[in-house]
């Protein structure tokens, strides 16, 4: 893989993330959203996902997706949703991608993560699940993402376990009241045979509407700087808290924002985005349905090919550690109304703070999300409200009931009528 041509070629004995500042021809991974449908209402779903958009791409569609992705040899791509299980020809795509060299780490919140599935996934070498959880005991997780999705998901663990998966993810969004859990978190994924994966909660979809109330406190994040280099063989991040390397000492993992030069993301209806958090159209590249596909947004799109020039750094320029933590999150800064050259909302020398303090109290300044697929999209004045409060502004109507047992033949069904935005339609459940 080389750099995209587009751009100019770091010298020889560059740091592999100065190459990287500069793009790839193509990305090393991306996150690709196959539907918005779900059978939860997560409180800080980053896509506002719920119902399924009949716009979606269809079985062929998708497929020829992957063909792109097989010759611009992309290394894998991040499956998510919404919930990516309930999509009727979810299987079919994961068996085609793999057999295709693409390998498949998909995101669930476990609820099709039956026995029978279990022993299929764990057949696959090329496949990689990460199940949700953000709260290691019930009243931290389902106050946020469902009643009864804790069980689910520890129900999906254990399938996996038993089935003789190894290494699969317990993926969990750090938030003011799981912070204190990390410990536990690191015990769960111990006795399941998991890897524990920390992500950052980033003020996207109807995570904007409770992002001020669940973001980490400055202590935390203090905290959970020192107890990510405690652990720091044993804990992936990717590049989420590279903002926290301000602190003093790099993070593990890819410590600069990879939009538009190493990620991308490409939305169930095959829109192209920078980032897998800034679904909004300052951010949109182009779409796979357009002349050109996948490939040709990525080399040739205006919104990539700037985001791979030389960054200014704008008012954090002059910090010190401006080379470390490179001014942190695009979308954590775009989605709390602060400029794009200047500090991450969650600076952690407080420069953020600064600024967050000046937007008007109606927030009539920060942007919103460009589409809300959530199962109840009316949104009520205000912010959201914190866990355990009800359902809230924003939040959808609560997690959609669905019987935990899949037949076969259900995973061999076709897309269901593009007309269907029931987020499990096409699924036949005992």
């Amino acid at each position: 893989m080389t750099t995209a041509p587009q751009t100019a070629r770091p010298s020889v004995g560059t740091r592999l993330v100065d190459l990287f500042e500069h793009g790839l021809d193509a990305p090393v991974c991306l996150t690709w959203e196959l539907t918005y449908a779900c059978n939860l209402s997560c409180a800080h779903c980053l896509s506002s996902s719920g119902r399924r958009d009949p716009r979606e791409l269809s079985t062929a569609e998708a497929k020829a997706v992957i063909d792109e992705l097989e010759a611009m040899q992309v290394f894998y791509v991040n499956i998510g949703g919404g919930e990516p299980t309930v999509r009727p020809d979810f299987f079919e795509l994961l068996d085609y991608a793999t057999a295709h060299r693409v390998g498949v780490k998909f995101s669930t919140n476990g609820v099709r993560i039956t026995p029978d599935v279990a022993r299929r996934l764990a057949a696959n070498d090329y496949v990689d699940v990460q199940i949700s959880l953000d709260g290691a005991t019930p009243d931290v997780n389902d106050a946020v993402r469902g009643p009864g999705s804790y069980d689910t998901a520890l129900r999906a663990m254990r399938n996996l376990a038993e089935a003789g998966m190894k290494n699969f993810k317990l993926s969990v969004v750090c938030t003011r009241h799981n912070i204190p859990q990390m410990d536990a978190f690191k015990k769960i994924a111990d006795t399941y045979g998991a890897q524990l994966r920390l992500t950052r909660l980033r003020p996207s979809g109807r995570g904007a509407d409770v992002w001020d109330e669940l973001h980490p406190t400055a202590d935390q994040q203090r905290q959970l700087y020192d107890w990510l280099l405690a652990h720091d063989d044993q804990v992936l991040t990717g590049d989420s808290f590279f903002h926290l390397s301000a602190y003093g000492k790099a993070l593990p993992g890819l410590n600069l924002c990879g939009a538009g030069r190493v990620v991308c993301l490409i939305d169930p209806v095959g829109d192209v985005y920078a980032c897998p958090f800034a679904i909004h159209a300052d951010f949109l590249a182009g779409s796979v349905r357009d002349e050109g596909g996948f490939a040709g947004v990525w080399r040739t799109s205006e919104l990539f090919l700037g985001l791979r020039e030389p960054q200014t750094g704008g008012a954090c320029a002059s910090c010190s550690f401006y080379a470390t933590c490179k001014g942190g999150c695009m979308a954590a800064k775009f989605f709390t109304g602060l400029p794009l050259d200047g500090p991450d909302p969650e600076c952690v020398r407080g420069h953020g703070e600064q600024l967050l303090a000046q937007r008007p109290a109606d927030r009539s300044s920060v942007p919103r999300p460009s589409a809300d697929h959530s199962h109840r999209t009316e949104r009520a004045p205000g912010r959201g409200s914190g866990p355990g409060r009800g359902s809230g502004p924003g939040r959808g109507s609560g997690p959609v009931d669905v019987a935990l047992t899949v037949r076969r033949e259900d995973l061999e069904r076709p897309p269901v009528s593009a007309c269907e935005e029931n987020p499990l339609a096409g699924l036949r459940l005992s």
